[in-house]
Order: structure tokens, then C-alpha cells, then sequence
């Protein structure tokens, strides 16, 4: 995303992240002085507020995200996730910020696990911003994905090791489906949302799926080999299948070809008029989910993997 940024020509980047150590190698591998590091974290306001003084955007995707540590420690989830993302919106909005976009997750819909349920509150949080504040000057809109393949916590270069190892592949459910976007589609997605969000919206990249055998199978055709493949269960708070979007969100929304935009829900406390008539488009639609949209076997996930550079790089 910041190389996205420098490249279009934007005077100053601000980096805002408690990880001193990251920091010091990106500042070492971009190596451009419009790039400006603060050390903070979301659940600080006072951190917060202090990066976001004279800025005009803000991507927020400060998160605890591993599904298995949320489970554990749920409360630490809430404090990031859900705290934090608040403070990211009102630091924002308090320093006049024209456009807060801030990243969620597939596992927000329907959610069964710790972290998707703190993802969330926090689009909860972001819309309750829109429908409180109808007159503030900062647009504050929420993106929705799946699994970004090749990104920090990808299961794709552990095959890649296990691979190398000659280890089996451990899968933990074969047809358990899973989303699969690329990294420039995560940022493409984020730059739409900057540049047609209104205030509460919520954009859905639409993205094909695949079985996580499958995905396992197709890192190994890449690399030449036929895997033995070692299933171990699911784990803590994983579903068989993610929703990008439930059905009662699909009736409020606009379809934008690789996108769904789906507008905050703005009614007020006065809720008389949908207890006497509701909605009758619900019944009628399905949620979009990666047991039903488009479904990649081996060949069509191995044609996807080649068209990452990152992905060729590692595998030489």
C-alpha cells in the first residue's frame, strides 16, 4: 500500500505501529524521506491522535487476526480491534481526516470465533460513527475480504516449506473452502473505498474460492511434486465455509461488478414502521459465501499462484 502511495506521487506517508523493528526495516528498504514513522499504538488515543494531525487519509488495519489467539485471549482482541478502531475514527475525525477506510475481515459475517466477532464491532463501530455524526467532515467506510494470498499469516509459504522439507502438507479440514484475492486486489479494493465510500458504506470484494486440499495440491503442482497431504482437524473457532456477505446486507446493496457496496443501515431508534412491514426481499436472497461463488480446481489455483510475483519468488 505505501509503495502504491509513493508511486502516485503523495507528498507524505505516515506509518503508525508499535513494532519498532518493522519499522526500521521498511524504513531501510524504501529508503524515501516521505515516509514519516510513529511509534504508537491504536489502543492509545493519544498515539493516534498524535500521527493523524494534518492528514487527509487513513487506512486502519491494526488488528489481532490469528483466529487461534483471539480464541484464547479474547479480551486483548477487543482492546485492538474494537477499542482501538475507535480511537483510530474519532482521532480522525477530531483532526478534520477526509476519509478513514478502515480493514475487515470474511470472518466478520456470521461470526463464530473471537476474532470475527471483534472485526465486526468494529464495522459496527465504524457505521455507528456514520449514522451518530451526519454532518462530520470525515467519511468513514470498511472494506471486506477473504484469505490474501502470500500476506503476513498466509498458509501458502508453509506448504512451501513443508514442501521443502518433504513433510506432508498439513491441511486441517480438505473441503473446507476458503476466499483467495491477491495483495494488489486487497489494495485496489481499499483505493475504491477511498474513492467512492460514503459515510457507514461497506465494500465486498468478490473473489473466487477453492478447497484448502486443492490449495495444498496446487503449491505442490507448482513446485513439481504430487504432496502427501496430512489432515489434522479443524481449529479453534474455524468454519467450513467464510461469508463475504450475509443476505440481509445483499438487500442494501449496489453492485459495483467486482464490488458490493452495501450502504449503512440509517434507520433511527424508531423502528414502528418495519415492525408493522419489514422486508420482504430477504426471503429471497442467498448469503455469498465460498461454498457458492466461483470454485477454482487445482489447475485454475495453480494459474492464480503463478500470477504472484511473491509467490515466484519463493518457490525460485
Amino acid at each position: 500500500m505505501v509503495r502504491r502511495l509513493l508511486d502516485s506521487g503523495v507528498g507524505e506517508v505516515r506509518i503508525l505501529s508499535r513494532d519498532e523493528l518493522k519499522q526500521h526495516d521498511m524504513r531501510n528498504r524504501l529508503a524515501d524521506d516521505r515516509v514519516r514513522f510513529y511509534i504508537g499504538d491504536v489502543r492509545d488515543y493519544e498515539s493516534v491522535d498524535r500521527a493523524t494531525r494534518g492528514v487527509d487519509y487513513v487506512f486502519h488495519a491494526a488488528a489481532l487476526k490469528q483466529v487461534p489467539s483471539c480464541e484464547f485471549f479474547p479480551m486483548e482482541a477487543m482492546k485492538t480491534n474494537v477499542l482501538g478502531s475507535s480511537n483510530v475514527i474519532e482521532a480522525s475525525n477530531a483532526n478534520g481526516v477526509r476519509s478513514v477506510v478502515c480493514l475487515g475481515t470474511d470472518k466478520a459475517a456470521y461470526p463464530v470465533n473471537a476474532m470475527g466477532m471483534s472485526k465486526a464491532m468494529m464495522e459496527k463501530v465504524a457505521q455507528a460513527f456514520a449514522r451518530n455524526n451526519p454532518t462530520a467532515e470525515t467519511v468513514v467506510s470498511t472494506v471486506r475480504y477473504g484469505n490474501v494470498m502470500m500476506s503476513r499469516g498466509s498458509v501458502i509459504p508453509l506448504f512451501v516449506e513443508q514442501i521443502r522439507a518433504g513433510n506432508p502438507l498439513t491441511v486441517t479440514d480438505p473441503n473446507m473452502t476458503r476466499f483467495l484475492m491477491s495483495l494488489d486486489e486487497a489494495v485496489l479494493l481499499v483505493e475504491h473505498a477511498f474513492g467512492h465510500a460514503r459515510p457507514g458504506d461497506l465494500f465486498i470484494r468478490k473473489a473466487p474460492a477453492s478447497t484448502i486440499e486443492d490449495l495444498a495440491k496446487a503449491v505442490g503442482a507448482a513446485m513439481g511434486v504430487e504432496p502427501e497431504i496430512k489432515v489434522i482437524g479443524t481449529r479453534h473457532g474455524e468454519k467450513v465455509y467464510e461469508t463475504l456477505a450475509t443476505r440481509e446486507e445483499l438487500t442494501r446493496s449496489k453492485d459495483q461488478g467486482e464490488y458490493f457496496r452495501v450502504a449503512v443501515d440509517a434507520r433511527d431508534l424508531n423502528y414502528g414502521e418495519y415492525f408493522d412491514e419489514g422486508d420482504r426481499r430477504e426471503s429471497d436472497m442467498d448469503d455469498y459465501h465460498s461454498h457458492n461463488t466461483e470454485r477454482l480446481n487445482v489447475d485454475g489455483v495453480v494459474e492464480l499462484l503463478m500470477q504472484l510475483p511473491a509467490f515466484r519468488s519463493l518457490i525460485g
